[in-house]
């Protein structure tokens, strides 16, 4: 199982960006997919996660300016990244909580993408 992600770049504060993270493999279900982000000198810290159910969790320092959505079709996950500030800044990864048969589960990581946030 492979996790590509895509979609960082160098955007200005107040700006916006989409991330995209497409796993694919020998996957039978995705449980969980999500964004995780690690800034230089920091821990990785979770962002979003979409859970199976449905259900969004974000990060508070996000909430009302980050959306995570599915297209589970196309095993994918994207994360729309509104009103940007420089503390955002770090590499973002993805996440997925992959169902290779009915009795194993397992976590695959994406290779992380930059997100800068300067004027």
């Amino acid at each position: 199982v492979q996790l590509q992600a895509s979609g960082g770049g160098l955007v200005q504060p107040g700006g916006s960006l989409r991330l995209s993270c497409a796993a694919s493999g020998s996957i039978f279900s995705i449980d969980d997919m999500g964004w995780y982000r690690q800034a230089p000198g920091k821990q990785r810290e979770s962002v979003a996660v979409a859970i199976g159910s449905g259900i969004a969790n974000y990060a508070d320092s996000v909430k009302g300016r980050f959306t995570i959505s599915r297209e589970n079709a196309k095993n994918t996950v994207y994360l729309q990244m509104n009103s940007l500030k420089p503390e955002d800044t770090a590499v973002y990864y993805c996440k997925a909580n992959v169902r290779i048969r009915t009795t194993l589960t397992l976590d695959y990581w994406g290779q992380g993408t930059l997100v800068t946030v300067s004027s």
